[in-house]
């Protein structure tokens, strides 16, 4: 067994936070904090958040690098779900409508972007931070107008604007979390069965294996490997009689869909709809979980996806009561920012095509 083989396969940053995180666990396990509660948030986080991740894969296979601007996807995702709220759906007609909604809005945004994309070749991440910036400042004015009527979602003074924060408790909230969960389970169902559904929201982490089996299914076809041959090199695909600019705009699509579904997924577990500025704080995380989980600025996978939304989530979910225990105070966000910019930091100042 090479030894030097299996630590250039698994990377620097992986085995280091793979270690601190192990060590966390252990540490908890030693503070008696309840570890069946610790491991129900890790896999609650890590299916609230890989779809999210998920949405930078179509996006660097393509060529395009990280997807910064994953708040355009974002904020359609948010106009879906709340004209299901608008119009006091519940349930899984709540959730299905808002996804409806908001898909065929991403496809057109995520062409046009795409377009915008083609004509700026090399500076696409500079200019996704920045635009995504400007369309979340746009929809700060947008949400404050928009034509929404609903009481529980609107300002209590006025009866116009809409909330910053607005409850889904009444509406899609938990639909995925609760899917296979039940009150009361039959009798031949195994305890250990019943204590597995209540500690893993197996319908939130179905969701994703869907989505993710799509995307792979996809960069498996033949249209997906022209898209990944588009984006390694574009002289070569060029030569190959491969149309690069428009498997840019492709990835670009995908990766707005993929953002406006995983925020409403995001969303109905958390149990909030979070408006105007919250959608500026997606993209960040969601860069770093793939980065984390092996990623380049040029190479892609759904494992890379499952990696690092895994570690990066755990990491945060079990530094919270630990360091809150050890120190008498939160120092998980701290934890998140040094974490988070750390590893871009690391990956952009790899060599080009370079694991990181």
């Amino acid at each position: 067994m090479d030894i030097k083989k299996i630590y250039r396969k698994i990377g620097f940053p992986r085995l280091i936070i793979s270690a601190f995180l192990l060590l966390l666990l252990i540490v908890a396990a030693a503070l008696s904090i309840p570890m069946s509660g610790v491991w129900q948030d890790i896999f609650t986080r890590f299916g609230m958040n890989a779809i999210l991740v998920l949405a930078m894969v179509p996006s660097i296979q393509s060529g395009i690098g990280i997807n910064f601007n994953l708040p355009l996807g974002v904020i359609f995702g948010l106009i879906g779900a709340l004209i299901s709220m608008e119009f006091g759906l519940t349930g899984w007609a709540s959730f299905f409508v808002a996804i409806g909604i908001a898909v065929p809005l991403a496809i057109i945004a995520g062409y046009f972007y795409g377009q915008m994309l083609n004509r700026i070749k090399g500076q696409e991440m500079t200019v996704g931070n920045y635009f995504g910036y400007s369309i979340v400042s746009f929809m700060c004015i947008f949400w404050l107008v928009a034509p929404f009527k609903n009481p529980e979602m609107t300002w209590a003074m006025g009866g116009s604007g809409l909330r910053v924060t607005l409850s889904m408790e009444s509406t899609m909230g938990g639909v995925l979390d609760n899917a296979l969960r039940a009150d009361v389970y039959p009798q031949w169902v195994p305890q250990w069965l019943e204590n597995f559904l209540e500690i893993v929201p197996l319908g939130l982490l179905l969701t994703f294996a869907i989505f993710a089996t799509i995307i792979w299914i996809f960069s498996k076809s033949k249209l997906g490997t022209s898209m990944k041959v588009a984006g390694s090199s574009e002289a070569f695909a060029t030569s190959n009689g491969i149309n690069v600019d428009k498997h840019r705009i492709l990835g670009i699509i995908l990766s707005t869909v993929l953002a406006a579904i995983g925020i409403i997924v995001y969303s109905q577990s958390f149990g909030f709809v979070q408006l105007y500025n919250a959608p500026l704080y997606v993209a960040l995380p969601a860069a770093a979980s793939i980065l984390i989980g092996g990623a380049s600025l040029r190479k892609a996978k759904i494992i890379h996806v499952i990696i690092g939304t895994f570690l990066f989530q755990g990491l945060l979910v079990v530094a919270l009561p630990v360091i809150n225990i050890l120190s008498e105070g939160s120092m998980a966000e701290i934890i998140r920012i040094v974490i988070s910019n750390g590893i871009i930091l690391y990956a952009l100042t790899r060599k080009e095509g370079e694991a990181a």
